[in-house]
Order: structure tokens, then sequence, then C-alpha cells
């Protein structure tokens, strides 16, 4: 059920993005046009207007503000829920874009783990809704966009902020374990951060739910564990190598793996074979070693994750 407890609307500015989802995806997509002709297209009532049940969301009920993101099967709003004047983010999804890639189990699957879940560092799915050609998910918006904007910008985070991230990040999917959630795509474009500097981790449309062993290839290809790239069975301490890759990232400004071709870092992925520029503290490096481990029984745990000196140390006022 979509409701709100505060009136107070969040300022409205920031760059956010949904990221596309074909396997093994690219990391980046070109922002929506300010003018798309998808603005209007969202603005314009359902062709097929249904009989809505009581307190049903409804397009109607929003004002559509400036697009936000684009991905390959949707767009990303600024909207108002106008009974509270209250700011979130609609995701519009296109049910056509979802069926020519055989995406619509993922659809169906983002809304429902989503729904389910509950953290302050999870982002918050408020409430969906359908039409005919269209989903609709209103999702809590976060006035600073995307992680990876914020990284792009400062080119890397010092230690210290990179902990404080990680931390949050390591917490939200610690909960996700704890609730038999393998996210699958973490990655900063997948992270979001709101007016308080607060992570909140998103996009869970290649999540699953599940305690057995999954064999789906699927994921960003920067952050594809060796079990991934073998085609092998794997459980949800992938979840655990992508944390070491996105500390990498975030302490350095790229990901270990980088290479020229798709070949190069898969052949990186399977060796293992990566280096740290000498910048990095031994805490940060450790940390790091103990989640981009080949053998996934070797890979830190969450909880461990928590109590290692590069988080404590970084994150204790």
């Amino acid at each position: 059920m979509f409701s709100f407890t505060s009136k107070a609307a969040i300022p409205s500015k920031s760059q956010q993005y949904i990221p596309t989802k074909p396997m093994a995806v690219p990391r980046r997509f070109a922002q929506l046009p300010a003018k798309s002709p998808l603005k209007k297209e969202i603005e314009s009532k359902p062709k097929k207007v249904e009989e809505r049940k009581p307190g049903q969301l409804s397009l109607e009920m929003f004002d559509v503000g400036k697009p936000l993101g684009q991905g390959k099967f949707g767009n990303v709003y600024l909207v108002k829920y106008k009974k509270y004047d209250y700011v979130c983010a609609l995701k519009v999804v296109f049910k056509r874009q979802l069926q020519k890639c055989g995406m619509g189990i993922q659809m169906k699957r983002e809304i429902e783990l989503q729904s389910h879940l509950n953290h302050p560092n999870i982002l918050k799915l408020f409430g969906f809704f359908e039409d005919e050609n269209r989903w609709f998910l209103v999702l809590e918006y976060c006035k600073k966009g995307e992680l990876y904007g914020l990284l792009q910008k400062a080119g890397r985070f010092d230690e210290k902020r990179a902990a404080r991230y990680i931390k949050a990040t390591t917490e939200a999917l610690k909960y996700c374990q704890e609730m038999n959630c393998i996210h699958r795509d973490l990655k900063p474009e997948n992270i979001m951060i709101d007016h308080n500097d607060q992570v909140k981790l998103a996009d869970f449309g290649w999540s699953v739910h599940t305690n057995t062993k999954r064999n789906t290839y699927c994921g960003t290809l920067d952050y594809l564990s060796p079990e991934i790239v073998q085609e092998k069975y794997y459980d949800g301490s992938i979840d655990q190598w992508c944390l070491g890759v996105l500390t990498f990232e975030l302490c350095t400004g790229e990901p270990p793996f980088q290479s020229a071709t798709r070949d190069e870092v898969m052949k990186k992925v399977r060796n293992v074979k990566y280096s740290f520029p000498s910048y990095l503290t031994g805490d940060c490096k450790d940390f790091i070693n103990k989640l981009i481990q080949y053998d996934p029984s070797k890979r830190m745990t969450f909880t461990e994750c928590l109590a290692h000196p590069w988080i404590t140390k970084n994150t204790t006022n």
C-alpha cells in the first residue's frame, strides 16, 4: 500500500539512472533528454481506462516532473504524489521491451522482492501499478542520485568516505542474505544516495529469493564472479565478490579487472588477476583481498566485513 508519513518534499535536484538488464550489461547508457517525447507519453492517460478500486494507484495521482534517467526497458521520472505533495521517483517500464528480451518474469520478481524488503539502506518501493503497456514503480527519491555519478565527479573516494558507503552497503546485503535474497547486480550505478548522504541499495531486477544454488548467467561484466564467468552453479557469495570489486572501484576510481575487451576482462576474472595502486592502505587491501577470492567458501562473510579493521577504524566516530 502506498502511504506517506511526511508532507515535506525533498528538493528536486538529482541525476538518477536505472540501468538496463541484458546478460553481463554494459556500465552506462545515455541520459534521457529533458524534452524527450517519452515525457509526453508518461503524462498521457492510458488509452484504455480501466475501473480502479478505491485507494488503487494511478498515473493521475501524480504530477510528472523532469526525467531522471533512462534504461533499455524504460525511464525514471521525478514525480509528486498530489495528495501529500510528496516527491518521489517513478520508474516506468515498457512491457513490450520486457517481452522482446524475455524479461517479464524479472520485472514481477523485482516488484515482489523489493516490496517485502524493509531496511534503511535499501531503496523503498512505496507501491506499483500498471496499464496495458507499462509498469509503474513508485520509489523513494534520492536527491544526490547514484553513487556512480558521485564517484565520477570525485575521481576516487578517500578511504574514510569509501568505508562509510561500503559499511552501509554491507549492512543492506547482510539483510538481503538473511532474507534469502541474492542481489546479483551490485555496482555503483545500483546504489543511490539520499539527501543525508545515506546509501540506498537499488535495482532488484536480477535479484532472486532462494536458498539453493543458481546458474543464471547475469550481472555486469566488470563485476562478474569466476563461477558466473565459468557458468557454474553459485550461491549468495557472489554478492561478497561484488562487494570486494565495489570497494576497489570506490577507492581507485575503476574496477580491478577493467580491460579493453570483454574476453580480457573474463580472463582476468577467471585468474583473479588484479593489482593494487600503491596509495591504498594495508587494511584496505586486506579487506578487498578477503572478498575477491576465487573459492566462494573463502570469501569473508558480511558479518566479518563489518568487524574488519578497515571498516571499524574508518567509520567509528
